[in-house]
């Protein structure tokens, strides 16, 4: 069984709207000892590290969010959000955390863990933007894959639904890449389980598409559903023949699923019922 302890949306910084970044720290070192006690094979970090404010204070910020990962003896593997984007570059947040943020596949036991860092800059206006070459890359790591995937991002992959989010229910256009359906097409075409597990909507979601589960994990400092106190929520997934996640804190959420039926792919959808050809419905008595 492969262990997998996951954080997000760490959001260091001022407090802002419903993010408690004055908490982060602090929560912080509540994740390492959680860390420290569960023992995971790794640590996943999905970003929005911080809350941006300019350059030279995104830095400041960034440095204390690596001090504060530094407190963990578990392998860490880091994905940019759009926060950590906003001022600072790719190759500034490598040298901030002392690894590459590039694509990367990693064995973990009879599982392969996929990074797949692809751009998280928030263009303004419009949003984020879907490069071809990430989406060439993560096709290639679905095809030629020999056992099951966990698939990792900041941004969801799934596209999903975002009514009742505080902050996406009338943003959509933020909460996505622009063509999730066509990375629901690459996934779709799995010939092994996968599973994805994503942040920046800040809460609590399983959404199955083509029977595939796409996590979701609430913020650390998220307050929208636990105020006034901070959610101080993070996952740990435990994967092997079943895909068991469960998220602690103030916001808790748990589900278990049959990792093979990720594979078994649904009946197509129906057509809108009146382009249908239904049978006469049969009576019943005289």
């Amino acid at each position: 069984m492969t262990r997998i302890a996951i954080v997000t949306d760490i959001h260091h910084g001022l407090d802002n709207l419903a993010k408690k970044g004055s908490a982060s720290l602090a929560l912080m070192a509540e994740f390492a000892r959680f860390v420290a006690d569960s023992k995971p094979d790794l640590v996943l970090d999905l970003g929005d590290r911080i809350t941006d404010s300019d350059h030279d204070t995104d830095l400041v910020l960034e440095r204390e969010v690596a001090e504060a990962f530094a407190a963990i003896e578990a392998p860490i593997l880091h994905i940019n959000g759009n926060h950590d984007r906003d001022f600072l570059s790719v190759a500034e947040n490598e040298a901030i955390l002392g690894q590459p943020l590039g694509h990367r596949v990693i064995d973990a036991g009879d599982w392969r863990v996929v990074l797949w860092r692809a751009d998280t800059k928030l263009h303004r206006p419009g949003g984020f933007r879907l490069a071809e070459p990430d989406l060439i890359w993560l096709e290639q790591v679905v095809r030629q894959a020999d056992r099951p995937l966990l698939i990792a991002s900041h941004v969801p992959l799934s596209g999903h639904d975002m009514t009742g989010n505080y902050w996406f229910e009338r943003n959509q256009h933020v909460s996505r890449y622009p063509g999730s359906d066509r990375i629901r097409a690459v996934l779709a075409r799995a010939t092994v389980p996968v599973a994805c597990v994503a942040g920046h909507v800040h809460w609590n979601s399983l959404t199955m598409l083509d029977a595939i589960p796409h996590f979701t994990l609430q913020s650390l400092v998220e307050i929208s559903t636990t105020a006034p106190q901070p959610a101080g929520a993070w996952g740990l997934m435990q994967l092997d023949r079943k895909i068991d996640w469960e998220v602690f804190g103030l916001d808790p959420f748990a589900v278990r699923l049959d990792a093979a039926r990720t594979v078994q792919r649904p009946l197509p959808c129906l057509p809108v019922f009146r382009d249908l050809a239904l049978p006469v419905p049969l009576t019943v008595g005289g």
